[in-house]
């Protein structure tokens, strides 16, 4: 019962964050968010592995416990990971990981954005996963006469 109190709730918020992402919003209000590393776009291809890695850190003065959770999310798919219970205390940092594989049905040539969702907040990182083909083409015989 509590799952299907929770259901339109859930979608809600996944059509909000949609429609900021669309609009451009590119909110940088998690201050103890570094990913690392430059962001921008990772190619990979349907049914392909994927890994994330996000370090946090309690900018705060006191411990704190956050509810975090990733998901790529475009007009074409989503896909969103498990949440995880994050508890830091005071200029801490921990990493937290999420390792799956694109939806086999995301279309080639989509590109989905990376959101944190922490609590009852969300950002938009500024990585991309673009789905691309998998196919090759590869001559295995050829005659001239």
């Amino acid at each position: 019962m509590k799952r299907l109190t929770l259901l339109p709730l859930a979608v809600a918020t996944l059509i909000v964050v949609a429609v900021f992402s669309v609009i451009g919003s590119d909110s940088q209000s998690l201050a103890c968010l570094a990913c690392g590393g430059d962001r921008g776009v990772v190619d990979k291809a349907p049914c392909e592995a994927f890994n994330v890695k996000i370090t946090f850190k309690n900018t705060g003065s006191t411990e704190g416990t956050w509810s975090v959770n990733i998901a790529f999310e475009s007009e074409s798919w989503t896909w969103s990971g498990t949440s995880q219970i994050l508890t830091l205390r005071s200029c801490k940092t921990k990493t937290l990981t999420w390792n799956d594989s694109v939806p086999c049905d995301a279309p080639v040539g989509s590109v989905a954005r990376l959101i944190v969702y922490y609590n009852d907040s969300y950002i938009a990182l500024n990585w991309w996963i673009h789905v691309v083909s998998n196919a090759e083409l590869t001559i295995t015989s050829s005659t001239v006469e």
